[in-house]
């Protein structure tokens, strides 16, 4: 890493414990709570509409699980396990699950499978592993995304997910699931990014043939606009394939959205716009694209050669301590620590600009990566 170690190593040491007396002080006063979004400071417990279904049930105990790697503290384990024995009754109902049982799965049972060898957490990732592969179009080759009648939605969000069709493969030797990964991730090559390393959020396939019918705005400004957040799915999520499968063809399309998404991140002194081609007012931050765009680049950074490798690194390094050093919040009577995250450039007042679980997760998991200290979740 090109930038000044010893002042990168000050930093990040810093944060850890900082990291170690916030997360304690909230999961003493969450231990029986799946949070998203802090409310006057506080997580409650499932405040979407979703409930048990939502997608973002994963991340808590996903960050506790990094932290009791980390720790080997008690307290994190324990938590994270009541949180995957909830989640039990969103695979009892399935109906309500789509294709976001990557972040469900992988974050509770695969994680505590991998860290404990628990299992009945293996039998957990493995059904939610068919769930997900039983939304595969073969004629399209891609993975449906949300439920209701969207038969040809795929987004870009889903290349986050697939991490768990990968393990699948490597835990029963059953080369399907990985095959409908890499099948998917090809088309989001395809239909998804665009030649200048931007991508788009959704596209509306054909179910018959996979044609491109159209490319909604989705959560970002408009169409043909560039939501930060997708960025940042589709740079990590394109890294995490070629780490999976050596497909080379996905370590490129992870570099050019790399490239993309440094540029623009410099162009505002390295800090995260909801949306890199919204109009210049009103100035919307979305924090949870910074921590995803770091822990990207950091996955990138590991794969790159000597000469390049920096580029990523010191990159990563810049946004997250532009964003730790802008929106954190180390009070320990409150819930959250990285603010300014948003949910969507059209969002509602409650979801924009707010502390995100999803935001604290790989904030984590970027700055444990720095430590050496994570563990692959992914």
């Amino acid at each position: 890493m090109g930038t000044e170690l010893a002042s990168v190593r000050d930093w990040v040491g810093g944060i850890f414990e900082k990291l170690k007396i916030k997360l304690a002080a909230e999961c003493a006063r969450n231990q029986h709570t799946i949070p998203y979004i802090p409310e006057n400071g506080r997580y409650t417990d499932l405040e979407k509409s979703d409930g048990i279904f939502w997608w973002t049930n994963g991340f808590w105990p996903g960050m506790l699980w990094q932290m009791y790697n980390a720790t080997k503290d008690e307290l994190y384990r324990k938590t994270a396990e009541a949180v995957e024995i909830r989640l039990d009754a969103a695979l009892e109902s399935f109906e309500g699950l789509h294709h976001d049982v990557g972040f469900m799965w992988l974050h509770t049972s695969v994680a505590n499978y991998r860290l404990t060898g628990n299992k009945d957490s293996r039998r957990r990732a493995l059904h939610a592993a068919n769930i997900l592969a039983g939304r595969y179009n073969p004629a399209g080759k891609y993975i449906i995304a949300w439920n209701g009648d969207r038969p040809g939605w795929i987004i870009i969000d889903c290349l986050m997910n697939i991490p768990l069709l990968y393990w699948a493969t490597r835990e029963i030797n059953d080369p399907r699931f990985q095959m409908i990964g890499m099948e998917h991730a090809y088309t989001a090559i395809d239909r998804l990014l665009r030649p200048d390393g931007s991508c788009n959020h959704i596209a509306i396939l054909s179910p018959q043939t996979g044609d491109c019918l159209e490319t909604p705005g989705g959560q970002g400004f408009a169409s043909g606009s560039s939501w930060s957040r997708g960025q940042s799915w589709a740079l990590y999520g394109f890294a995490l394939s070629y780490r999976h499968t050596g497909e080379r063809k996905f370590l490129d399309a992870a570099k050019r959205i790399a490239h993309y998404v440094i540029a623009n991140f410099a162009q505002n002194d390295w800090l995260p716009l909801v949306d890199f081609r919204s109009p210049p007012e009103p100035v919307i931050y979305d924090s949870t694209a910074a921590m995803i765009s770091a822990c990207g680049l950091l996955e990138i950074a590991g794969h790159a050669g000597e000469f390049e490798k920096n580029l990523y690194g010191d990159a990563a390094v810049k946004i997250l301590t532009t964003a730790e050093k802008t929106f954190a919040d180390w009070n320990t009577e409150t819930d959250g620590i990285i603010g300014k995250g948003t949910a969507a450039y059209h969002g509602k007042p409650h979801d924009t600009e707010v502390p995100i679980i999803y935001g604290d997760y790989f904030f984590t998991e970027a700055v444990l990566r720095l430590l050496e200290k994570e563990f692959l979740i992914w």
